[in-house]
């Protein structure tokens, strides 16, 4: 499995509405259910409504498109993680996932990753 690390810091928020919220800034991960809008962003693009946040993250993404019929992948990242005692938040599109993890645990995280077989760029 390729992996390759998104040259960014994260902030996962909860928003009140979505009006503070540009679209078409790139890693924008905006989600909306009959519970809450959530949004994953730059940190310096955190909008000013936004309810809760939680500063500090960093990504990387599986590489390449997933076909939907490929099984585990998330599986095999959050296992790799989850023996490593790291905590993930994820977040799919339409071609691929992205995995954030805590800035003080990424580079823990990608060695581990990297020692189960994954390369990294």
């Amino acid at each position: 499995m390729e992996l390759h690390v998104i040259d960014e810091n994260f902030t996962v928020c909860k928003l009140e509405d979505c009006s503070g919220v540009d679209p078409n800034t790139p890693w924008c991960f905006l989600s909306r259910t009959d519970e809450e809008i959530s949004l994953v962003c730059p940190t310096g693009r955190v909008p000013a409504n936004t309810l809760v946040r939680e500063d500090g993250w960093r990504a990387f993404r599986v590489q390449g498109v997933l076909d939907f019929s490929l099984v585990g992948i998330l599986a095999q990242i959050s296992g790799i993680l989850a023996e490593g005692k790291i905590s993930l938040f994820a977040v799919s599109t339409y071609n691929t996932d992205y995995i954030l993890i805590k800035e003080s645990d990424f580079g823990r995280a990608l060695a581990l990753l990297e020692q189960s077989g994954c390369r990294i760029h």
